[in-house]
């Protein structure tokens, strides 16, 4: 005869991942707010977090999860608002760096400060509670590698999708400025 499984774990199972969906759609929440009061696209934040210039496109792309043309897209983006300009690498000339302006360095400093301001484990964890955290994400995410190949293309489908999303929303934005935050609040 089989073993029932037991109750209460299924359910502080199915409670877990309700908590971290919803803490999951609160930080993405307070970044679309950020973002919006900064009058960037919020997948922005993300390249801005993620970008330690100069870096080489191509590892931008891998830290994104996205495609070299993505990252073109990205990088024409952050060239159209004065945040960011290709650099030849110095040791191989054909690998393109992509590096902040003073501008991009400004609004990614901004960005960080404010996205950390907002972020739940600073407004309610203590330093001994946020490192049991941070100790725990990483368990699960060092787990979860024998997992990823399954779900690497689906993620990246959805990450791509998202970025394409709300960057073309910002391109027709850019190209109709009577749309722009700044022209709804004359």
């Amino acid at each position: 005869m089989p073993v029932a499984p037991d109750r209460s774990a299924d359910q502080q199972t199915a409670e877990v991942a309700d908590c971290i969906f919803e803490l999951i759609g609160r930080i993405v929440g307070q970044a679309e707010q950020v973002a919006h009061r900064l009058s960037i696209p919020a997948p922005f934040i993300k390249v801005l977090h993620t970008l330690d210039c100069p870096m080489a496109m191509k590892e931008l792309g891998k830290r994104l999860h996205c495609d070299p043309s993505f990252v073109t897209l990205i990088a024409d983006m952050l060239e159209k608002r004065g945040l960011a300009r290709r650099e030849p690498h110095a040791a191989d000339r054909r690998v393109k760096n992509i590096v902040l302006t003073s501008e991009g360095e400004a609004l990614k400093q901004r960005v960080e400060a404010e996205i950390t301001a907002r972020m739940p484990w600073n407004r309610a964890l203590n330093e001994s509670e946020r490192a049991q955290l941070l100790a725990l994400i990483r368990k699960m995410l060092s787990a979860g590698h024998d997992c990823e190949a399954d779900a690497g293309a689906s993620a990246k489908e959805a990450l791509h999708g998202l970025f394409t999303s709300a960057l073309q929303d910002s391109v027709a934005q850019d190209a109709n400025p009577a749309n722009s935050p700044a022209a709804a609040g004359r």
